[in-house]
């Protein structure tokens, strides 16, 4: 497996498989300690309360909750802030063009994958369908901002509530006998959280690519290494994550080819996906744009599985790529042009941001319950343009 710094080294099914056995150590302990004292209501009103970096927690706290707080309160001493500053700078580059990649590339990703999907369509409320788009968004905004690791921000109690809420579904899927260890693994294990990792770096720099957007090969790495810092904070073990782009593809590929497939959760979900965008594109004429662009970027295949509906869009939409380099040519040629751009697509994304919360600020709270039907039974310089690491060779079943 590959660490950092080392040669990318192929992933295996084998390798792939020791990882489906482990959770997230410490998330766990806190939270299996919370439910076993009853403090995990208190723990969740308590934490509405704290949501900015530097904020002093509350009375009350349960010590286990309080000691976890603190130990996940700092970024890992590894971080090279100047790959951080380069990854923000990206994003404001490419806001616009992120938003997209995640709304109709990263999430679709998601949904492909039978097991977790099974997994957002019993654990997250839909108190609106926009629910899980809106926690995505505000939590990358919170990501790129200038102040993400500075107190007052709102990023590190976010990565701190979420880890927490993935611990939690561990804990009931384990405790109610409800997810087949024996087949599935651990619930939200390694291999997932770092399947999910994929889905917000590298897949979604496959769909700026696949989009016609000029990425430099700095801007691509850096945005790449703003998620394993992520991923880091979200309990993910760095040794056993993709250290690199070229690490990235051979994981992303393999888990891809191992999980992805049909489900009726996958089709419900992305049914949501697509309702919620039509309601936010204006009027209706454009409404199949929204299945046309996810069909364009995620793949025949995918799309089927995903019952995407197929309409005269989808070659338009292959247009998309064209239009895009046009304007990225103006930027290029013209100061004034990319400063109003990098700012109409920042009013862009957060108008768009605006309405997926509806004016909230999302709260991670850690689910004292599952739904009750869940189950599951089975299985540098704009010149130097950065492309995709080529598609990986078959990984041996028993390598």
């Amino acid at each position: 497996m590959t660490t950092r710094g080392e040669t990318p080294v192929p992933y295996t099914h084998r390798s792939m498989e020791s990882l489906r056995q482990v959770g997230d150590e410490l998330a766990d302990a806190t939270v299996a300690t919370l439910f076993e004292r009853g403090e995990a209501g208190k723990f969740n009103t308590l934490m509405r309360w704290f949501s900015r970096a530097g904020q002093d927690l509350p009375d009350g706290l349960p010590d286990v909750a309080r000691e976890y707080l603190h130990a996940t309160s700092t970024p890992p001493a590894w971080v090279d802030w100047d790959e951080m500053e380069k990854a923000r700078l990206f994003f404001i580059d490419n806001n616009v063009h992120i938003s997209t990649a995640l709304s109709f590339a990263a999430m679709p990703a998601c949904y492909a994958v039978p097991h977790a999907a099974k997994l957002l369509s019993a654990t997250h409320s839909l108190d609106y369908p926009s629910r899980r788009m809106a926690e995505t968004g505000q939590f990358t905004v919170y990501l790129m901002r200038p102040d993400a690791f500075e107190d007052g921000s709102r990023f590190i109690p976010a990565a701190q509530k979420v880890r927490l809420l993935h611990a939690s579904i561990r804990h009931h899927l384990r405790r109610e006998d409800r997810w087949d260890l024996a087949e599935l693994g651990v619930p939200i294990c390694q291999e997932d959280m770092i399947g999910a990792q994929m889905n917000f770096s590298i897949q979604v720099l496959d769909a700026l690519h696949r989009l016609g957007i000029h990425m430099s090969e700095d801007g691509a790495r850096s945005y790449y290494y703003a998620w394993r810092v992520v991923g880091a904070m979200l309990g993910i073990d760095v040794d056993a994550a993709p250290a690199d782009l070229e690490s990235a593809r051979l994981f992303s590929d393999l888990y891809m080819t191992r999980h992805m497939g049909p489900s009726e959760e996958g089709i419900r979900l992305t049914r949501q996906l697509i309702d919620l965008y039509e309601e936010v594109v204006p009027g209706t004429a454009f409404d199949p744009v929204v299945s046309a662009l996810i069909r364009f970027l995620i793949g025949d295949t995918a799309a089927d599985w995903l019952a995407v509906p197929r309409s005269a869009w989808d070659s338009a939409v292959k247009a998309g790529p064209v239009l895009l380099g046009l304007l990225e040519r103006v930027e290029d040629n013209s100061p004034l042009a990319a400063w109003a751009l990098d700012h109409l697509g920042g009013l862009t994304s957060n108008l768009e941001l605006s309405s997926l919360t509806r004016g909230r600020v999302m709260q991670y709270a850690i689910p004292e319950q599952l739904k009750n039907e869940y189950g599951v039974t089975s299985t540098a310089s704009r010149a130097a343009r950065w492309t995709p690491p080529p598609l990986s060779a078959p990984a041996a079943e028993d390598a």
